[in-house]
């Protein structure tokens, strides 16, 4: 199948890549009237991962919606990774998907096959995920793309957003960062085989286990690391609960080959968005130029970020390490009085 149809080459852009910027998606969402509603936790007015309504003193809803082109030619390969991306929002909230419905734009020369294995790569990885596909709906498209709108359930008393982390506060990350820039270099033929393994074991990795077991510990707030890249959601969590946050760029776990490819320049287009909307908040003292670029990244289906009790840090990032890609302690979060949100140290 591989052979037969290259889905990268059908599109201008690839998975998270895709995004619009943090800061033209502010633009376009400025001045939209937001109704107010009691029951609605967490809303658009936010930049949260999803959405989350109450139904219950022991139950509410997440919703969340993701879908991009392709970011590899096996179709099978690209439903998975598409699913496993949409349903990281849920695991960012707390919560456990339950529901997903499928988005499919195709173009009318796609081989069935090829559709047909695309869609079953998305059932199987929801399916891993413990969730029910009930519908969906599909159009014709120059471009391919797939994803889901997915719901899931959470207790409203553990709700986790990206804005409810607190000075004196742990980072944590579960997946290593260079994602975008290793599939970047994939379209033009210039990554490793070993590397594209890397990346598509990374991007088909289910945030599930990271999610189960943060449960268990005092997490103040999460998000996961996707098309903004690292310093684009942490500063999104910054912001949103009034802190400045240490990153030691030493402490992360950056893909090797990643890292050469982005001395040589080979970088995706929403690196540059990323850093436009991140950098003039961001003060990255004596950090090279490429390790800069590495950590503006647009990540798909990336790992999740966490700020915990400094208590249980330590408790939290042993009990990740054997169940999750790469269980990093990256830095820590203190009070913001003035000047940059995020440190590079």
């Amino acid at each position: 199948m591989e052979n037969e149809v290259k889905l990268t080459k059908l599109a201008a852009c690839a998975g998270c890549g895709a995004k619009v910027g943090a800061g033209v998606l502010a633009q376009l969402l400025e001045g939209l009237r937001v109704h107010s509603d009691p029951r609605l936790l967490v809303g658009f007015d936010r930049s949260d991962d999803a959405s989350v309504y109450q139904i219950s003193d022991e139950l509410a809803l997440v919703q969340t919606v993701d879908f991009f082109p392709p970011i590899a030619d096996n179709p099978y390969l690209f439903g998975q990774i598409a699913a496993c991306n949409a349903l990281s929002d849920v695991y960012a909230m707390g919560g456990e998907p339950k529901l997903a419905l499928n988005l499919l734009c195709i173009p009318k020369a796609m081989p069935e096959e090829a559709v047909h294995q695309l869609l079953r790569g998305g059932y199987d990885k929801v399916y891993e995920a413990g969730c029910l596909i009930t519908g969906g709906h599909s159009i014709f498209d120059e471009e391919p793309k797939y994803g889901l709108a997915v719901t899931g359930f959470v207790h409203p008393d553990r709700v986790l957003t990206n804005s409810g982390a607190r000075p004196g506060d742990v980072l944590l990350l579960t997946k290593p960062l260079g994602i975008g820039i290793l599939t970047t270099a994939h379209k033009g033929e210039a990554a490793s085989p070993e590397g594209m393994a890397l990346a598509y074991e990374l991007m088909t990795t289910l945030n599930k286990s990271a999610r189960d077991v943060m449960v268990r510990f005092h997490v103040h707030a999460c998000t996961d690391v996707t098309g903004f890249s690292l310093l684009g959601h942490l500063l999104e969590m910054a912001q949103g609960s009034g802190v400045q946050a240490v990153v030691h760029p030493e402490e992360l776990d950056l893909i090797g080959e990643a890292v050469e490819l982005a001395k040589l320049g080979i970088l995706p287009e929403g690196m540059y968005r990323n850093r436009s909307f991140a950098a003039p908040f961001v003060d990255a003292g004596d950090t090279p130029l490429h390790i800069q670029d590495v950590l503006y990244d647009p990540q798909t289906a990336g790992g999740l970020l966490l700020a915990v009790d400094p208590a249980e840090a330590e408790e939290l990032l042993a009990a990740l390490s054997p169940c999750v890609p790469s269980a990093q302690r990256i830095g820590e979060l203190r009070p913001w009085l003035e000047g940059p949100r995020i440190l590079l140290r």
